[in-house]
């Protein structure tokens, strides 16, 4: 997977709007990664990840914050497009 692919990518999960949609694509990009560096990076356990970036997790800001950061993104606020 390609870097615009890959933003692409979480572009079209953040979108949702839903944590565990966004927690799971960025699982995806992480597994796509290394995540043994990943989880040194954000300062998490492989298995406090793994349960984070799942269908079935939560993820905290913190931690969306912290993993995005380590695989080289940042949040960028844009408005909303007036229809």
């Amino acid at each position: 997977m390609d870097e615009a692919s890959i933003v692409a990518f979480l572009d079209e999960s953040f979108a949702s709007g839903d944590a565990s949609e966004i927690g799971e694509s960025l699982g995806v990009v992480a597994r796509a990664r290394n995540f043994t560096d990943l989880a040194r990076q954000t300062g998490l356990t492989r298995q406090a990840l793994y349960k984070a970036l799942s269908r079935d997790g939560n993820p905290r800001l913190d931690t969306l914050l912290a993993v995005t950061r380590a695989l080289g993104y940042e949040f960028k606020l844009v408005p909303l497009s007036a229809e």
